[in-house]
């Protein structure tokens, strides 16, 4: 995740939280990191990455919404010709990363889907277990890294043919 959740407001996150806890979640230490001493999947490591998939996702909304109360709140009336491009190239490059932002969002509810269906963390080319360090980088994996590999390559090809 990014750093953009120690942008957001206190009150954002605490109100994640209560939502968290209000969904029933399993009771995890704060501290609480899978290891790979213990059951692969077990309800303790697919709460956790529940809910990290929860709060990234609500820091993503979060994001987007203050764009959204920036715009709103910012007209674009710059007197000044060079100011205006530089505001025009600063918004642009905003709704690109919230555009992006969009896109994320679409793979972190299919890997709460995973979750629910008793998928996530498991390759969908190979079936293998998924590394608990990549969930860890990358919890919206789907591939393990080998297969990941496989895959970009296999593109690089196409692509260049």
């Amino acid at each position: 995740m990014s750093d953009a959740r120690s942008r957001g407001s206190g009150s954002d996150i605490l109100e994640t939280e209560a939502v968290l806890a209000a969904l029933g979640e399993v009771d995890l230490p704060a501290d609480y990191r899978p290891s790979e001493d213990e059951p692969f999947m077990n309800p303790n490591q697919l709460a956790y990455f529940r809910r990290r998939l929860l709060l990234w996702k609500a820091e993503i909304l979060g994001e987007a919404k203050a764009t959204l109360a920036q715009l709103k709140a910012e007209p674009l009336q710059e007197p000044d010709a060079t100011d205006r491009a530089s505001t025009e190239t600063d918004l642009a490059i905003e709704l690109r990363a919230r555009d992006r932002q969009r896109k994320l969002l679409a793979k972190i509810d299919a890997a709460l889907e995973r979750i629910e269906t008793g998928e996530y963390g498991y390759c969908e080319i190979s079936g293998e277990p998924i590394s608990l360090a990549r969930l860890e980088a990358r919890p919206i994996a789907t591939m393990t890294i080998e297969a990941q590999e496989r895959h970009e390559r296999a593109e690089r090809v196409s692509r260049d043919d």
